[in-house]
């Protein structure tokens, strides 16, 4: 039988992260063979070029594909400029390796430029998380576009598969199996507290803060609302170490890392790092108090480890929280509450809204179904279906 060639793009490291053992399942089944197509953030020394991971991990990228902004511009233009060069990258990349299905994560601009040239060259696409709301960013649209160019989709909870359907995608390419990041968290070997400060180089406080702060895409207000979470900061006593990991490279991002060194330099609690990679980052949250700002990982990771989130702002507005979330707006009084009440929260009932931690399998189940019948053309003709 011939395998199945599964391109699989990932353009930063939180993508990476939740890829991983997806990529590792198609790498070991016989039906199937893995492509890795990296972009994006990957090939940013700027961003921790975090390519080497990827391979110190084992994979072999078949394709590298330019998708950045110059150094030190993050303006729209730039990242829109960033998304056409892309595409004219991932033309090559589809007509070297020839796959038979692209698949994809997440929401990220970069990725919609993967899609729409997959789909102009009449490669199906796999989505990862599709169906989310992040109603406080341009990735909420974005994801909604996958959505639409995507066949098959491999939605993270109920809510998300529900509104697929909704969104007039057939239910039998609907399949729900949760969150990858889940599988990760429960397959991986922890870091301890002393071989945390070992490898960051940190002695770490009595408590542990693990903050990481996104532009704010739909909003002009989110710089402010870092400064008042800063502001809050610089109010806590000594006992709370604040470890900073780097803003992504959407407009406006160069802009929060200026003011996140700024703070770093005056505060000696503070640390501020550029890639920590998933084995460091996740093995940090589990130590942490609180996850604190408006990043993806505070709604998905963090309540599968029990620890509380206060998540800030509308950047993830409307996305699916657990009991171990709270959520608040960006003003000084708000923040300051925020975090007392997630501090004091006990979180060790916890029960994540995003699976079992079997996303992998399930995804490695539908891809060999279709490996055994590969019908391109019945995969690329879609009907809508209407609720």
């Amino acid at each position: 039988m011939k395998k199945l060639k599964v391109a699989v793009l990932t353009t930063n490291r939180a993508d990476y992260g939740l890829l991983y053992y997806p990529m590792k399942a198609i790498e070991a089944h016989p039906a199937l063979e893995l492509r890795v197509i990296a972009a994006g953030a990957h090939l940013s020394k700027q961003h921790g070029y975090s390519l080497d991971k990827i391979e110190a991990d084992g994979f072999a990228v078949a394709h590298k594909v330019e998708a950045l902004q110059p150094e030190g511009d993050d303006s729209a233009h730039a990242a829109a400029q960033a998304a056409a060069r892309a595409s004219l990258g991932y033309a090559d990349a589809y007509r070297a390796l020839k796959p038979d299905l692209l698949m994809v994560l997440g929401d990220r601009f970069e990725v919609l430029a993967a899609c729409q040239t997959a789909l102009i060259m009449s490669l199906p696409i796999a989505h990862i998380a599709g169906g989310d709301l992040t109603l406080g960013a341009f990735d909420d649209s974005f994801r909604h576009a996958i959505t639409k160019l995507s066949h098959l989709h491999f939605p993270t909870n109920e809510r998300a598969a529900k509104l697929l359907v909704q969104m007039g995608e057939e239910p039998d390419r609907v399949h729900l199996v949760g969150s990858p990041g889940i599988d990760y968290i429960k397959s991986m070997r922890y870091l301890s507290r002393a071989q945390l400060e070992e490898s960051l180089s940190i002695t770490f406080r009595k408590k542990i803060l693990l903050t990481t702060f996104h532009p704010e895409t739909l909003s002009g207000e989110w710089l402010t609302s870092l400064g008042n979470l800063l502001q809050v900061f610089s109010e806590l006593d000594d006992e709370h170490s604040i470890i900073f990991t780097a803003p992504n490279n959407d407009p406006g991002g160069a802009e929060a890392r200026k003011l996140m060194e700024a703070f770093v330099s005056s505060h000696s609690n503070a640390h501020l790092f550029e890639n920590l990679g998933s084995t460091r980052y996740l093995s940090l949250m589990s130590h942490s108090n609180c996850v604190v700002g408006n990043s993806s990982s505070g709604l998905y990771e963090a309540p599968a480890l029990k620890v509380a989130t206060l998540n800030i702002g509308d950047r993830q507005a409307d996305r699916l929280s657990a009991s171990s979330v709270v959520n608040t707006a960006g003003d000084i009084d708000a923040i300051r509450q925020g975090l007392a009440r997630a501090l004091s929260l006990d979180c060790s009932e916890t029960v994540s809204p995003y699976g079992d931690g079997n996303a992998s399998q399930r995804i490695i189940d539908v891809l060999a179904n279709i490996a055994e019948e590969y019908d391109v053309g019945k995969l690329l003709r879609k009907r809508f279906h209407h609720v």
